[in-house]
Order: C-alpha cells, then structure tokens, then sequence
C-alpha cells in the first residue's frame, strides 16, 4: 500500500481496519515504508492488547555460491524498534511449534530428530526440545562455528552444537533404505 499523502501527519490518516488485533511480520520481498507506518498504527491503536507475532528472526536467506538476502528477522527487528517492544515468535527457535505438533501427534521427544541447516534456529529448537539434532552443512553455518560452540566454555554456546552433522541431506538418503 502506498502512503496516502505527502507529509507524515497525512500517512497516520489513512484507515485502520477496526478488527485488527494483531500484526503479523513475516518474509514479505513487497516490505515497505508504508507497510512499517501501518504495522505501528495498529499497535499503537490497540496498545498491548494488539499483538505483535513474528514468524522468525532468521537474519539472512542463503542462496548458492555464498550469496545471501536479509531474513525475516530483519522486517522483524524493524517492525520491532518502530513500536518499542519484542514480537513473540513462532517460529524456530522458540519452542511453540514443537508444541503444536506435540499436541497434535503423538510425538516422542527420544524418537524425534531435528534436521537443519543453520545453529541459531534449527539445532537450538531441537536442542531445547530435547531432540536429536542433526546439522547439514549446507546452509549458513560452517563446521569451524560448531566446533568453536563445542569448545566454549559457555552453556548457551553449547546448546548451539548439534549431535551430529552432514555434509548434505543427500548423505542420508542411502540410510533410508530402498
């Protein structure tokens, strides 16, 4: 949406959908400026009673040959600072979709294996879950940050450290059988 006028004190007249109670930031390639004023109108109008929901905090998307472009985390971080308070996440790595799928399926804990590309949200999640964590490395995380986690001296730099790693999920199919 565009910003309707050209002054700011234009921008917070547009209309407000009376039903809205929450903002939901998630990866959005259309974010704009206007998207950010409209986000902070609604949660200025509905105070904390209007919640702010974020998908992840997932600072950059890899793309082959080392590329990278800004995650979610970032539309998240900026919706955040505007109105001055923390989103509650959904997503990896907090612990609040594991429990939706508990609740929903029999799911045992000791049975289940995490499979990700990247420390801070894959393997934390599985970790925290207390799940078997398993690491492709073929995401954003490289061999060398694992082994700088394992050999910290720091509990939270552990719970980073997978149980065990690939190079990549090909390396798993001959273990699934035929």
């Amino acid at each position: 949406a565009a910003l309707p006028g050209p002054a700011p004190a234009d921008w917070v007249q547009a209309p407000l959908e009376p039903a809205v109670r929450a903002v939901l930031v998630g990866f959005d390639e259309h974010f704009s400026y206007a998207k950010l004023c409209q986000a902070l109108r609604y949660l200025l109008r509905g105070g904390p009673e209007c919640l702010l929901v974020g998908t992840n905090r997932d600072h950059r998307l890899p793309l082959e040959g080392g590329a990278g472009i800004p995650g979610t985390g970032c539309l998240v971080k900026a919706v955040e600072t505007a109105a001055q308070r923390e989103a509650f996440i959904v997503g990896k790595p907090n612990r609040f979709m594991f429990d939706c799928v508990a609740q929903e399926f029999p799911v045992e804990p000791a049975r289940t294996i995490m499979v990700g590309d990247r420390l801070d949200t894959d393997i934390l999640m599985g970790n925290s879950c207390g799940l078997t964590t398993l690491l492709t490395l073929t995401g954003v995380t490289a061999l060398d940050e694992v082994r700088a986690h394992q050999d910290s001296g720091c509990p939270a730099r552990h719970s980073l450290v997978p149980d065990f790693y690939v190079d990549s999920i090909a390396d798993l199919l001959p273990l699934l059988g035929p």
